[in-house]
């Protein structure tokens, strides 16, 4: 199993892209070290330094055809990453 699920793409993210960091949605048990070789591995490139944060699921409450349901947004941990002078990661490919 991978250490790292997807790329988080949003509009602060890609701005940050210019500052060379890039975030991941990872493994809820995966370690600043595990994060940092998957990265190397899967892009080639060179990793100085792994940020993480666990964002807490929310409850939410909505009405829906006349009574009101109750969920829960997923709990998940992401890491923001910063690499090498020089070095990018494209997330969009062949886009």
């Amino acid at each position: 199993m991978s250490v790292l699920k997807r790329p988080i793409i949003t509009e602060k993210v890609t701005a940050q892209g210019a500052l060379r960091k890039y975030t991941f949605e990872v493994e809820k048990t995966a370690n600043k070290f595990e994060i940092k070789d998957a990265v190397e591995k899967m892009f080639d490139v060179k990793v100085e330094k792994v940020n993480t944060m666990r964002s807490i699921g929310k409850s939410r409450t909505r009405i829906s055809g006349g009574k009101q349901v109750t969920g829960k947004t997923s709990t998940f941990k992401k890491a923001i990453v910063t690499v090498a002078e020089g070095e990018i990661i494209d997330l969009y490919g062949e886009v």
